[in-house]
């Protein structure tokens, strides 16, 4: 079974890949997996924005790229299409090893190659001041720079609910993850129920 886990920016999804992993499955970080994409496709990088998205160790400044691409459509169409390819691949590579029951988490699910192979998929979502106040606590970026990320997702959802797999919504609230831990068990809770639902076998 394949399962997906996405959510919009800082809603949690990373903490409740943690509770699945405490549950035996395998769990694939895409985002990170796209920092190995970004240095393998570095020349390419170079060429569309320019070698001051590098830094003084020659490895790729997430930052930098992200001040040129965010807010701007067709500069994040253009990095998504250096950079997906080579991600795309190395979550192919590695659901090939698992041979089990596995997850795939990822901001940009959608756009997956593995996304039309989901059996389900769990949509992480928080309201909406507390995704902001833990953006501007984790990232540090401007006000602005936010919400620009925030624009960019707009339609998230939709492009969930039009799919083919089996949705489940989790809402992972609090400012601050002590706060999320607090609310640990009724999230254990609602992860053990829906892996129960999915036929799950842990």
């Amino acid at each position: 079974m394949l399962i997906g886990l996405t959510g919009t920016y800082c809603a949690g999804k990373n903490y409740l890949a943690a509770l699945l992993e405490q549950r035996g499955l395998p769990v694939l970080d895409v985002d990170k997996l796209g920092y190995t994409a970004l240095e393998t496709e570095k020349e390419a990088l170079v060429a569309r924005f320019g070698g001051d998205i590098l830094l003084a160790d020659g490895s790729v400044d997430r930052r930098r790229l992200g001040k040129k691409v965010f807010g701007s459509g067709e500069e994040l169409a253009a990095l998504e299409a250096i950079v997906h390819p080579a991600a795309n691949r190395l979550t192919e590579e590695w659901v090939e090893r698992q041979g089990g029951t596995c997850v795939i988490n990822a901001a940009l699910l959608h756009r997956s190659s593995v996304f039309g192979r989901l059996d389900c998929v769990i949509l992480v979502s928080a309201p909406f001041l507390t995704r902001l106040l833990r953006a501007r606590r984790r990232d540090r970026l401007s006000w602005s720079a936010l919400f620009k990320r925030f624009a960019s997702q707009k339609d998230f959802t939709a492009q969930y609910l039009a799919g083919k797999a089996d949705i489940y919504k989790v809402e992972s609230r609090g400012f601050s993850l002590a706060s999320i831990r607090r609310s640990r068990t009724k999230l254990e809770r609602r992860i053990d129920a829906i892996l129960s639902r999915a036929g799950v076998r842990l």
